[in-house]
């Protein structure tokens, strides 16, 4: 008899799977050149699963209340405060400079694999949190938000490596990111860094959702 395996239970599975790959990939590096050099990106990725996390728990509350709770506002901030953890993760490929020649070509390949799956998590995240947009308001509307989104995750990727903030400062320590920020108003570098990243996650985005679409209108 064969077991029966929900499409969700087999992303979960799958998400799982590619995870500890990364992870393996990782171990096997320090087992070769007995060094915890790049341990950090276990730790990347564990933040980038969690607006996933987060986003579960806001369809559960929105099946039980209005988006405009303040319960569901609330897990919708900190949602909002730990997604571009998984974006983040693109800029970890500036360490591959720190790594000697002849390491280049695998350390790339366990950058990649961290990287991947940091972003695909963070992209099934927000499609969750649109899907849910567009239940409630126009697809322009949610369109735009999802926008907001993003570029809101661009500017937090400058702030987190240029300004060296993290999700946490956001609930711990908002004014002196304000001040921080208002401080580096003129700083051409967080413009350049924030466009560059919005384009390219929306552009990913676009298309990932693109294929969604056309996917899912197949199976229709």
């Amino acid at each position: 008899m064969r077991m029966y395996i929900s499409a969700r239970t087999r992303l979960w599975l799958a998400l799982t799977g590619s995870s500890l790959v990364s992870v393996g990939l990782l171990l096997a590096n320090v087992h070769t050149m007995r060094s915890w050099e790049f341990s950090y990106l276990i730790w990347n990725l564990f933040l980038a699963w969690t607006p996933l996390f987060f986003t579960f728990w806001l369809l559960r509350v929105l099946k039980r209340k209005l988006w405009s709770s303040w319960e569901a506002l609330l897990v919708t901030v900190i949602w909002l405060s730990f997604l571009p953890n998984s974006f983040y993760m693109i800029s970890d490929f500036v360490h591959i400079l720190e790594v000697p020649p002849p390491r280049v070509l695998y350390l790339v390949v366990v950058f990649a694999s961290f990287i991947f799956n940091g972003v695909i998590l963070g992209y099934l995240s927000l499609f969750q949190v649109h899907q849910e947009l567009l239940k409630r308001i126009s697809k322009r509307l949610a369109s735009m938000l999802v926008a907001v989104v993003l570029a809101l995750c661009s500017f937090a990727i400058y702030l987190g490596h240029d300004l060296r903030w993290n999700s946490w400062d956001i609930l711990r320590d908002p004014g002196g990111i304000l001040v921080d920020v208002s401080n580096h108003i003129n700083d051409m570098v967080a413009y350049t860094t924030a466009l560059s990243f919005f384009l390219l996650l929306g552009s990913i985005y676009i298309v990932a959702w693109c294929i969604a679409r056309t996917m899912r209108q197949q199976r229709g």
